[in-house]
């Protein structure tokens, strides 16, 4: 693999954030899906999720621009499942909800732990989902709509996010763990060895800086 593209996925993996997600409901028009999922990666984020529930809820290629083999989408059958995983790995969960205690989403510390919710445009977010947040956000509005397109909203905020990181300094200091970052690694520079390890149920070969395979020896030196 050329050493620029190992570089670019290095840079990438350096500057994932762990602890800034997205969750969708009810969002299912594969446009909306795409345009979410690649400003996640913009902004750094490698996992999302969404409430599935019956509904078939994926990122194709042809869609996502190549977006699916960089970011995780975790799908779940019912709300309960979804927030309470978020809740339990800590995140504080803002859902875009117009509310007599709505606050703009400038108002909002995103360089803490932050799950952004966003729901279809029609629906909005349920009230099982507003049960489990902890602040309802807004984009102030002066026209005569109420609300933005859900893939323009996230994007929004994503960026609001992204500047307060950015100056807090939280791209400068690699967050994935190293067992992580080096998996990731591989399975981006070899994703067709990844795919037959990952069918056999066997662990990936380490790899340098280099994206070049470790050999068995060099590991025990």
């Amino acid at each position: 693999m050329p050493s620029r593209r190992v570089e670019k996925f290095i840079s990438v993996l350096n500057k994932r954030q762990t602890d800034l997600t997205v969750l969708m409901e009810n969002v299912h028009k594969p446009h909306n899906l795409a345009a979410i999922a690649r400003t996640c990666d913009s902004v750094g984020i490698g996992e999302i999720h969404a409430i599935a529930g019956n509904e078939k809820v994926q990122l194709s290629q042809k869609t996502s621009g190549g977006t699916q083999k960089f970011v995780k989408l975790n799908l779940y059958e019912t709300t309960k499942e979804g927030m309470e995983t978020l809740k339990k790995k800590g995140f504080k969960v803002y859902a875009t909800h117009i509310s007599e205690t709505a606050i703009s989403y400038q108002k909002v510390d995103f360089t803490k732990p932050s799950a952004i919710v966003v729901g279809a445009e029609l629906g909005g977010i349920s009230q099982e989902i507003l049960d489990f947040t902890d602040q309802d956000i807004i984009i102030p509005m002066n026209g005569v709509a109420q609300s933005l397109n859900v893939s323009v909203a996230a994007g929004i905020i994503l960026y609001e996010a992204f500047r307060q990181r950015l100056e807090a300094g939280f791209y400068d200091k690699r967050q994935i763990s190293e067992e992580e970052f080096r998996e990731k690694l591989f399975e981006w520079c070899q994703p067709k060895a990844a795919r037959i390890l990952r069918e056999k149920g066997e662990p990936f070969p380490k790899m340098n800086d280099l994206g070049e395979i470790i050999s068995a020896q060099q590991n025990k030196l």
